[in-house]
C-alpha cells in the first residue's frame, strides 16, 4: 500500500482543515487507518483512528470534538476533518495503514504496516 496525505497548510488560530490520504496499489477496505502527527522536538503522537468499514472511531483526548475522521473505501482515501484548530496542532501529520482491521491497540505506532510521507500543518495564534 502507497500513502500519500495532502491538505495540509497554515491557518489562523479557530480555523479549518481537511486532511486526505489516498492509498495506491491496494485497496484500502481491509486496514484500519489511523492519523498521527509530529511536532518538533517531540514524538510522534496518535491523533485517531477508524476501523476498516468505519464503524468504529477513537481520538486522542486533546483532538477529541474538534476533529473527525472518515473513510470512502470506494474512493480508497481517508480524511481528517480539523476544526477549531489552536497553535499546538502545530505538526506534521501522517496517515498510517494496520492491516488489524479493528482499532485494538490503534494509538500505538508499531500496529501500523504502512505510512504517508506526511502534510504540514502550521496553525498561527
Amino acid at each position: 500500500v502507497q500513502l500519500q496525505a495532502s491538505g495540509g497548510g497554515w491557518v489562523q488560530a479557530g480555523g479549518l482543515l481537511r486532511l486526505s490520504c489516498a492509498a495506491s496499489r491496494r485497496t484500502l477496505s481491509n486496514y484500519a487507518m489511523g492519523w498521527f502527527r509530529q511536532a518538533p522536538g517531540k514524538e510522534r503522537e496518535f491523533v485517531a483512528a477508524i476501523s476498516s468499514r468505519g464503524g468504529s472511531t477513537v481520538y486522542t483526548a486533546s483532538v477529541t470534538g474538534r476533529f473527525s475522521i472518515s473513510r470512502d473505501n470506494a474512493k480508497n482515501t481517508v480524511w481528517l476533518q480539523m476544526n477549531s484548530l489552536k497553535p499546538e496542532d502545530t505538526a506534521l501529520y501522517y496517515c498510517a495503514a494496520s492491516i488489524l482491521a479493528t482499532l485494538v491497540n490503534s494509538e500505538n505506532p508499531g500496529q501500523y504496516d504502512y505510512w504517508g510521507q506526511g502534510t504540514q500543518v502550521t496553525v498561527s495564534s
